[in-house]
């Protein structure tokens, strides 16, 4: 709280609504605190503005220049008799004598407040809120020590000092206004939930977003540290920088809270991952303290919240904030995009798409075949709103595999820690236990290898672990061994405790060791699997097909007899630890947009009652309700039914553009060593080798598939590449012959 060396960084009580902040340069003399400056300016505010007419005067002649004719220059009525010390009594100070001369000017008090004649009382008593105030930061200026406080609090007393004068209301004089950063803290926060927490059940859901509305609370009524005390605790920090946002946070939301003249901002509205950072690491390791010292004042429906569940919800945010690619911080944040995405407990950060470029913010140009954002945002809005959606069970047939393990882990059930033996740091008691652990389970579940060979590899310093800890001790884990520069890991034992089996818990592990590799950027795996192992792997995306070139892993994996190498290709775009939930989302959008499809379908139009009248025939496209069947005349987008002649079309038609002499940068995928950055640009990436496979594979069983895939290669073209490269030209022209072969074939309108 503050006292009179200036500011200190404090934290409000944990589980209330926020102690309110220490008033800057109070010094603590009544009561430190700005709910009791605040307080008592709020009371002679009330005192004086029941006050008579002239004493009122009395108080503004203090603060009013001279009116008198010479051109006096006395900036402010001083009385010739001082108040006495105890304060006269109420009868006395009631009295006051408008010729009473000035001590400074000599002029009347009547000469210095002739323009609050006629002056409403709604006017005199703002004026007076603004009087006290200015007395209330001159008693701040001179106790305030700190230098940075000090000159913040001078330049507030001129300012309202000059608003009495000038009979104006007090405007900040900066170069920027609120806000000063974009996103805001606020918004950040909001956005961090519905980033790892929408596909939560509602009741949980409602459970973070009262830690995250109680987090937000404490930012607001949190006392930052003076510019000189931050140098001090961080020399290498941004100090200007910081001082910036601590001037500007005195201006707007410090003092604003007893100057209540002054325009008064909410931190978290204003501010945004700046300031945040400059305070989060003190104020989580304060908070926390806090709660732990006052827990057994905290009532029991409280004590779980803040003991169990707020400093996981801090933890999980404090990766969200330090993390220079967090998408929370995106001012384009999409809610619908994120797939919710929920870190493990100490595996370490995981990746993230990384911020947008400057060509990524503009409008992306619409695609055919898209489905307009508004209605994706509207279906999305149903999907997730508890009373429209009942939540699954977990006995439910369509409950993914590792659903139960996932909600176990948000519960802190179940853990997941990467450990491994080391050479150079003596391991500490438990994650030796955890390695012994590791190996009993191993042993027991592997019987067919030998025990020794497993204690070998499970404490050899090159293996690692992903363990899986319930209850403190060991159920289950997956060992393996990275090549860093061969560009792939080997898995060398995979197993789950027999009693803990039939969870979810083998898929929950994998997915966690692919979030783990795609963050070290290793994005294959192979392992040679026994006969029992190969249908588990194959539930994991493994397969026979080996990715990986055979000259990168010989004389690298170690070779089972009678084993049958597997491989596994990772995409660095899947959040593999939530991807059933983006897929039963995705489910639920396309049910809903069938739903409403099949709606307007079935809608009943009247009757024609034009025959009656004589008409004898009327073009079949005026029939009401035809075309929202998606029905078109032929000629104008004929869609081909027999799907033989569909694919002998298109196949002739993407023959024909591979032939095109503007064909040659599309022919395959972009390479990221040619393109840098292209795959955070372009999250849909196409290209023709692409669609001869899928072609091939008959995805395409109508045009549109084909024309949306094609469109997708030239609009990925010209977002990526400016308007005068070559490509941008190649992609103009192939474009134009596509259509007219698409045109040709007759799929789409001449």
């Amino acid at each position: 709280m503050a006292d009179s060396a200036g500011i200190q960084q404090g934290s409000p009580a944990i589980g209330a609504a926020g102690l309110v902040p220490a008033a800057p340069g109070a010094g603590g003399t009544e009561g430190s605190g700005a709910a009791g400056g605040s307080a008592r300016i709020a009371v002679k505010k009330a005192q004086l503005r029941c006050s008579p007419r002239p004493k009122k005067l009395e108080k503004l002649g203090v603060y009013s220049s001279c009116k008198a004719e010479g051109a006096c220059k006395c900036n402010g009525w001083k009385s010739q008799n001082p108040p006495p010390t105890p304060p006269r009594t109420d009868q006395q100070s009631n009295t006051v004598n408008l010729q009473e001369p000035c001590r400074s000017c000599s002029h009347t008090l009547g000469d210095h407040v002739t323009h609050l004649e006629n002056v409403s009382e709604e006017e005199m008593n703002r004026l007076l809120g603004i009087v006290l105030d200015v007395e209330y930061l001159y008693t701040c200026v001179h106790k305030e020590e700190d230098a940075d406080t000090k000159q913040v609090y001078f330049s507030l007393f001129k300012l309202l000092r000059k608003s009495i004068l000038q009979m104006g209301k007090p405007m900040l004089e900066a170069q920027e206004s609120p806000p000063f950063e974009k996103p805001s803290i606020e918004q950040g926060v909001n956005n961090f939930v519905q980033y790892k927490f929408s596909h939560l059940p509602s009741k949980e859901r409602q459970t973070i977003m009262e830690l995250a509305k109680m987090f937000l609370n404490q930012i607001n009524y949190w006392q930052l540290e003076t510019p000189s005390q931050r140098r001090q605790r961080v020399p290498n920090d941004d100090a200007a920088g910081y001082k910036a946002n601590y001037t500007r946070w005195l201006c707007y939301c410090n003092v604003p809270q007893f100057c209540d003249s002054l325009p008064r901002y909410e931190t978290t509205q204003i501010f945004g991952r700046t300031l945040l950072r400059s305070v989060f690491t003190v104020m989580r390791k304060q908070l926390l303290e806090q709660a732990r010292q006052e827990k057994d004042k905290l009532p029991p429906e409280k004590r779980t919240l803040i003991l169990t569940h707020f400093p996981k919800f801090l933890s999980m945010l404090e990766e969200e904030v330090y993390s220079h690619s967090s998408p929370i911080w995106s001012q384009d944040f999409l809610a619908v995009a994120s797939g919710g995405q929920v870190p493990i407990h100490t595996v370490g950060e995981k990746r993230k798409p990384s911020d947008p470029l400057p060509h990524e913010e503009n409008k992306r140009p619409r695609v055919v075949g898209d489905i307009p954002m508004d209605l994706i945002n509207e279906v999305m809005a149903t999907i997730t709103d508890p009373a429209a959606i009942p939540e699954t069970s977990l006995l439910s047939a369509h409950s993914a595999r590792d659903e139960a393990a996932r909600l176990e882990e948000r519960r802190g059930v179940i853990e997941f820690h990467v450990i491994g033996n080391s050479l150079n740091h003596k391991p500490n008691k438990r994650i030796l236990m955890w390695l012994v652990g590791l190996q009993n389970v191993f042993s027991h579940q592997l019987p067919r290898m030998p025990k020794e060979y497993i204690t070998r590899l499970v404490f050899d310093p090159k293996h690692k672990t992903l363990s899986l800890i319930k209850d403190g001790r060991v159920i289950g884990g997956i060992c393996f061994r990275m090549f860093p520069s061969q560009g792939f890991t080997e898995i060398v034992f995979c197993a789950v405790t027999s009693n803990e089996q039939v969870k979810g818990y083998g898929t929950h592990l994998m997915n966690h060791l692919k979030e783990y590799h795609i963050k070290h950027e290793i994005l294959n795996f192979l392992t040679y699997a026994d006969e029992y192992a190969i249908g588990y792997f194959k539930k994991q995306g493994f397969s026979k097909d080996i990715k990986v070139p055979k000259a990168k892993y010989v004389g690298y994996i170690k070779d089972y007899e009678g084993a049958t190498l597997m491989g596994c290709e990772l995409n660095p775009s899947i959040p593999y630890t939530e991807f059933s939930v983006i897929i039963k989302k995705q489910k639920e959008i396309i049910k809903k947009l069938i739903e409403r499809k099949q709606a307007q379908i079935r809608k009943v139009y009247p009757g024609l009652s034009c025959f009656k009248e004589g008409v004898r025939q009327i073009p079949i496209e005026s029939i009401p309700g035809i075309r929202e069947t998606g029905w078109k005349p032929v000629g104008k987008g004929k869609e081909l039914k027999d799907p033989d002649q569909l694919y002998s079309t298109l196949k002739t038609i993407l023959q024909h553009v591979k032939s095109h002499q503007n064909a040659w940068p599309f022919m395959e995928p972009v390479k990221k060593t040619e393109a840098p950055g292209y795959y955070q640009v372009i999250r849909f990436p196409m290209d023709l080798k692409t669609m001869s496979e899928r072609l091939k594979s008959r995805y395409y069983t109508t045009r549109k598939l084909f024309m949306a895939d094609m469109q997708r290669i030239f609009t990925n073209c010209r977002e990526y590449n400016p308007p005068e490269s070559e490509y941008y030209k190649c992609a103009n022209l192939l474009e134009k012959f596509f259509y007219t072969k698409i045109k040709e074939a007759g799929l789409i309108e001449k």
